[in-house]
């Protein structure tokens, strides 16, 4: 039988001496300062996000993100934000932490509580909020050896928001108090509507009616070939069918129009004030931005700068958010848990190469194949855009209470 050990002993424990070897070296901006953890890359990324919103919304705000110390640095960042990763989770470390960094809120995500750190925080008198908690990422192997720590940590949370129905009636189980405990989804990104120009859509609409119409957006140099083999395909079945190509890089557009020249395609330059006509077979959208339109034109588009070799892939929420059904190549690591999530939904389809993206585009390149498609992609960032908001009005609320006090 394992003998129940106080808190005070798994903590005296754990506090050894330890250098502040994390955010040092960086000074704490002025100003508010909200502290966020992502206990994974899929939340790092929902974290971004979020950040970038409350920045936006707040003056003088930012956000210092951290990770744990096994996870490489981020490649994604943004304005007002910060990036370290979390200290040893020793007393030494972590009230040095706290004391340096100074945050005004901390957002922590998933679970995996860091139980000292989380005990300098509450001393610092951090209000401390949990989201997108989820019970695997609660239950601690050492935990076992302490019986009453986990709860202690939890008890620390001003508010708890879960990812589902289980870990919120795992955690009323624990009989956390006062502690209030809300169902949110998961924190995931959302998605992000972009603007357009009204009058070009409403002009495209109507001469595109009835043809098919398929975008390869962010588009490498590398990857021309293998769309415009497909799109040669997919013309010998739809004789109107339209491609739409976005390069990712712009200063690139020569090496695209010269492809389409050599190759012969009927094609226009959107930059050139021309409008497709019966005969188009190719729209090069060489333009700056102007996503919002083609995303809105194409039921179906294959996210570029996936097939390249050394590529990391391009944002799906982008296409989902308007409606537009999604294709990708392997090389998504970048994103690699949100196209996940939208192929679990059949909202995305994964390609290979030139003869699975015309596979794919042949079955689903007419609008009510592609539907379904853009119907679950939009149903998902929808959702990532409702739990967003709920958190977003948690903090600003606490703010607005600590601004009253």
């Amino acid at each position: 039988m394992l003998r129940n050990l106080p808190i005070k002993t798994y903590l005296a424990a754990a506090r050894r001496s330890a250098g502040f070897g994390t955010g040092s070296g960086l000074p704490r901006p002025k100003g508010r300062l909200i502290w966020a953890h992502a206990v994974d890359a899929a939340r790092y990324d929902a974290l971004i996000q979020l950040a970038e919103r409350l920045v936006g919304q707040m003056d003088n705000t930012h956000v210092l993100l951290t990770t744990r110390n096994d996870m490489p640095p981020p490649e994604r960042e943004g304005k007002g934000l910060i990036w370290q990763p979390l200290p040893d989770d020793k007393r030494g470390s972590t009230d040095d932490f706290i004391n340096h960094w100074k945050p005004d809120l901390c957002i922590w995500t998933g679970g995996d509580l860091q139980t000292q750190l989380l005990a300098s925080a509450e001393r610092a008198r951090v209000p401390l909020y949990l989201v997108d908690a989820e019970t695997k990422l609660l239950n601690r192997p050492n935990w076992r050896w302490f019986p009453d720590l986990s709860r202690a940590s939890l008890k620390k949370f001003d508010k708890i928001c879960t990812r589902d129905e289980d870990t919120s009636r795992f955690l009323k189980k624990m009989e956390l108090g006062s502690i209030p405990v809300t169902v949110t989804g998961p924190l995931v990104e959302g998605a992000v509507v972009l603007p357009y120009v009204e009058s070009d859509r409403d002009e495209l609409s109507v001469l595109l009616r009835g043809r098919p119409v398929w975008l390869a957006a962010m588009l490498q140099p590398q990857e021309i070939e293998a769309v415009l083999t497909a799109h040669r395909e997919v013309g010998r079945l739809s004789h109107r069918a339209l491609l739409i190509i976005v390069p990712d890089d712009l200063e690139q557009t020569n090496a695209f129009s010269a492809a389409l020249q050599q190759q012969k395609w009927r094609c226009i330059h959107w930059s050139e004030g021309q409008f497709p006509e019966e005969t188009t077979q190719v729209v090069l959208a060489d333009t700056r931005g102007e996503m919002g339109l083609w995303y809105r034109i194409a039921p179906l588009t294959f996210m570029g700068s996936s097939l390249a070799t050394g590529q990391t892939g391009r944002d799906p929420n982008e296409p989902a958010a308007h409606g537009s059904a999604i294709l990708y190549g392997p090389n998504v690591r970048r994103y690699r848990s949100s196209y996940d999530r939208y192929e679990k939904t059949g909202a995305a389809r994964a390609i290979t190469d030139a003869r699975t993206l015309t596979s794919a585009i042949q079955r689903l390149i007419m609008p009510d194949q592609a539907a379904k498609m853009a119907l679950a992609a939009w149903d998902v960032a929808s959702q990532g855009a409702s739990v967003m908001d709920q958190i977003t009005d948690i903090v600003l609320d606490k703010f607005d209470q600590m601004d009253v006090q």
